[in-house]
């Protein structure tokens, strides 16, 4: 895991280290510009053996202020470099109109008339964006949306910090009409400094750079000081990362002596001709580590199923009374309900689960079953519970969540996923996984995490069908394991999109428990 900062976060880290007399501001916007231009040079390194062209396109902020200094670092390196400014150089704070004074000692700000798209492009081998940064509170409006109208239509290469009008904490574009407007279709290249801002991980902000570089102003030290309650994590892609080294070497050096100090996670199935994706749930749960898994099925698919299993063991549980008969187990410690369960069989089924307080995974029909009320699954639900629901199933769960999620973000910071997640996690009393290529994963106590799949992370492999399920079983067998609600969902959820991309393209649900021993492997286990 790495942390995540807000935009206030990251102002309050600078603010402290000014007053402190650490470091000046000028300082820090020189220390950022830099970082830029190491992060360009660093991502095309052929840009540093010749001169080339380049365009800095800065705003009336600090973010402008980060421009120029890029601009003649630049200049310093032998390009050519044109800087347009949106506003007056006479109004800018007091340390961006100092670089803006150090630019016009070696160039000159180009006049506005002669922004236009097919300008920059024709003339022009990079285009930066330093107009608007993580201090944006607003739509873009007027003079300020046709200047940028502009620069997005050339094409961005580097945006410092966030493309302009996007909202760093939530990953929304900021607009009165609509959530995202006609409006950059592709950034190259975004620099950031000390953490990542949780809005670069979720969407539509994180589909639309290719690479999200952060380099350091010297202000890590001060980082831990803002590990606030309200802080997120980012459980990132390297295999070194705290994720990897805490939660599932955690899982890796669990000992037993027998199957049952393992755990043994109860996986329900539907019937006849709907068994497939509880099999692979199940699947899921075992090549995860539960010692023992049984489906829970109903009497019209015994035969299917039994034709089917191995490893994993069979117990008649089409009714209420036959689950309650299999619950008298009281080694089962984790149940899975959802997977192609059926409305009805939900409707009958969750109630017996929920009543004997074991860990418990809700996906698919066990949610889909109380959409038209969800107050009456709330009721039920306990702390050792984790729903996981995708868009559609959470907009229908948590409705009032959902309409504020949806509306137009008008201003920043702007209401977000891990907003809306936290209050779902809050509202039900337990961990919520809100699907999607930007998982977020929240605890009733705050605890927040992202499980992005892009950048260097994305898996687009995983838009198959029965990959939830198969999380659904990773979640359940790390339960049985005896990892808390929120450990079993972010380490699940992680080691999913690890092993999309061990595998690779071609992949089918099938795959993904299969390739959990070769994740394991390059993890020392």
């Amino acid at each position: 895991m790495s942390e995540l900062l807000t935009a206030a976060q990251m102002r309050a880290i600078e603010q402290t280290a000014i007053e402190s007399g650490e470091v000046t501001g000028l300082e820090l916007m020189e220390r950022a510009g830099r970082g830029v231009v190491e992060a360009v040079f660093e991502e095309w390194p052929e840009l540093a053996k010749t001169a080339h062209r380049a365009v800095v396109l800065c705003g009336p902020g600090n973010n402008g202020g980060d421009g120029f200094v890029v601009a003649r670092l630049l200049k310093e390196w032998g390009w050519e470099v044109e800087v347009f400014l949106y506003g007056s150089a006479d109004k800018l704070p007091p340390d961006a109109r100092v670089n803006c004074e150090r630019w016009l000692e070696v160039g000159e700000i180009t006049p506005t008339e002669r922004l236009k798209r097919s300008y920059l492009t024709a003339n022009f081998d990079l285009v930066i964006d330093a107009v608007f940064g993580t201090g944006l509170s607003r739509p873009l409006s007027g003079d300020a949306k046709e200047f940028c109208l502009e620069m997005f239509k050339a094409g961005i290469d580097v945006a410092i910090d966030v493309p302009s009008g996007f909202c760093a904490d939530s990953g929304r574009f900021l607009d009165e009409a609509s959530d995202y407007y006609d409006g950059p279709q592709g950034v190259a290249l975004i620099v950031t400094f000390e953490r990542k801002r949780q809005g670069h991980l979720m969407l539509p902000l994180a589909e639309l750079p290719e690479t999200c570089t952060v380099k350091s102003i010297g202000l890590a030290k001060r980082v831990p000081n803002f590990r606030l309650k309200t802080s997120i994590t980012y459980l990132s892609g390297h295999s070194r990362s705290r994720a990897a080294s805490k939660n599932v070497s955690d899982l890796l050096s669990l000992h037993g002596l027998h199957k049952y100090s393992h755990g043994h996670a109860l996986v329900l199935s539907g019937g006849a001709g709907r068994t497939g994706a509880a099999r692979l749930a199940a699947r899921g749960a075992l090549r995860i580590g539960a010692g023992l898994v049984t489906l829970g099925v109903p009497g019209s698919a015994q035969m299917e199923v039994a034709a089917q299993l191995t490893a994993i063991m069979l117990v008649r549980a089409g009714t209420a009374e036959e689950l309650r008969k299999a619950l008298e187990d009281t080694r089962i410690n984790a149940l899975c309900l959802g997977p192609a369960l059926g409305l009805e069989r939900a409707r009958e089924l969750v109630p017996v689960a929920l009543e004997v307080n074991r860990a418990t995974v809700l996906d698919a029909d066990a949610l889909s079953a109380y959409l038209n009320d969800p107050a009456e699954l709330f009721a039920m639900l306990h702390e050792d519970c984790v729903l996981t629901p995708h868009g559609g199933e959470f907009a229908k769960l948590f409705p009032d969540i959902a309409k504020r999620l949806n509306a137009p973000a008008t201003s920043g910071p702007a209401y977000s996923k891990v907003d809306a997640t936290r209050e779902a996690a809050t509202k039900a009393g337990c961990v919520v996984l809100f699907k999607g290529a930007d998982t977020v994963i929240a605890a009733p106590d705050g605890r927040c995490s992202i499980n992005s799949a892009l950048y260097e992370r994305a898996a687009p492999w995983l838009a198959t069908a029965g990959a939830g399920d198969v999380l659904a079983g990773f979640i359940t067998g790390l339960l049985a394991r005896g990892f808390d609600p929120m450990q079993a969902a972010e380490t699940g959820a992680w080691l999913h999109v690890e092993c999309a991309r061990s595998f690779g393209a071609g992949l089918i649900a099938e795959d993904l428990p299969e390739e959990l021993p070769k994740v394991f492997k390059a993890l020392g286990g």
